[in-house]
């Protein structure tokens, strides 16, 4: 046939089954024509030894010379080793965001994911990361293509986190709730947490850099208030109130030894015997936040631990009801 024009394109009949007309002036530029009336500029070519064709567009949206520029311009990219088909395939199954989150879950409870020290993410920590993935990322990012977000698209999210565009309240069993309100902090740790996970899409090849990099996140909130002597004072008193045996004894004694130690909440909920050395005056903690740890301990915090050792202490050194579990229900 020779070139294709919109005459001989608007004359062309639909037959019981699709059939092709080549435009002879640009070897690889033809149309469709479907069965059902409908009709597509397209490009034929060989790559890696088999045919390829990559459609334009349909006819009536595209005007025939409109396509054949087009044509020729991927014509003249596939002449360069281009495979313009295949890009649109993979382009289609790009990852989203909530899929590569996934991902990324599923590889750091394998182990891939290595927080600080260099160290696999502990189980608390992907705990509190699947909840900003859940209530943060995916609601305002998911749907979105990893290599589509951008810087902008960040500091986007970085503002709407921050506004409480996500604030939700949700059941997450019988008699629990989770209060998501957003806010500075929120939205300044979710953007670090974003910030990993696009950088582990970068180390796999899926972008080639991180649009987080540079974005500038409002300061974390740091805790920088302490007990005053005369407010250490008061705490004093209410625990020697509260120490009454068989009653309050052992949050009385976790209370006195975090105020004593300054250890986290669930490093004394989890203390087990075998890692107090009152030998060398120190706490040889085997699993805390940052992995093993060693903390000097004073001779008060082992005055508090000599009125709960029996002689033959052993497990935890608060247990809980349940055998070898330590003691729950201290907030």
């Amino acid at each position: 046939m020779p070139k294709l024009t919109k005459r001989s394109i608007d004359a062309a009949k639909p037959a019981a089954c699709d059939y092709f007309l080549w435009d002879d002036e640009l070897p690889g530029f033809g149309l469709r024509v479907f069965k059902s009336g409908k009709r597509s500029y397209l490009v034929q070519y060989r790559a890696a030894r088999r045919t390829r064709r990559f459609t334009i567009g349909p006819h009536g949206l595209w005007a025939p010379e409109t396509a054949r520029r087009e044509a020729r311009s991927l014509l003249g990219r596939i002449a360069k080793g281009d495979n313009p088909a295949e890009e649109r395939q993979f382009d289609r199954q790009a990852i989203t965001m909530k899929e590569f989150c996934e991902r990324y879950l599923a590889d750091a409870e394998h182990g891939l994911i290595l927080g600080k020290k260099r160290q696999p993410k502990k189980a608390s920590t992907l705990l509190v990361d699947r909840g900003r993935i859940a209530r943060h990322i995916i609601p305002l990012l998911g749907s979105r293509r990893v290599k589509d977000v951008t810087t902008p698209d960040i500091y986007r999210f970085l503002a709407d986190v921050t506004i409480g565009k996500t604030k939700a309240n949700i059941k997450t069993r019988a008699r629990g709730r989770a209060i998501v309100r957003g806010g500075r902090g929120t939205a300044s740790r979710t953007t670090a947490l974003l910030g990993g996970i696009l950088s582990y899409a970068v180390s796999l090849g899926i972008i080639s850099t991180n649009p987080v990099h540079g974005v500038r996140r409002p300061a974390d909130k740091v805790r920088d208030r302490w007990l005053t002597p005369q407010e250490y004072r008061t705490l004093g008193e209410i625990l020697d109130a509260a120490d009454r045996p068989g009653k309050y004894d052992q949050a009385v004694a976790m209370i006195r030894l975090l105020a004593l130690t300054g250890c986290r909440r669930g490093e004394i909920i989890n203390l087990r015997w075998d890692e107090v050395d009152e030998a060398r005056g120190c706490f040889r903690l085997r699993d805390t936040k940052e992995g093993r740890s060693f903390r000097p301990i004073g001779k008060s915090a082992f005055a508090v631990l000599a009125d709960l050792r029996s002689a033959h202490a052993t497990g935890y050194v608060f247990p809980g009801a349940a055998e070898d579990k330590p003691f729950i229900g201290f907030s």
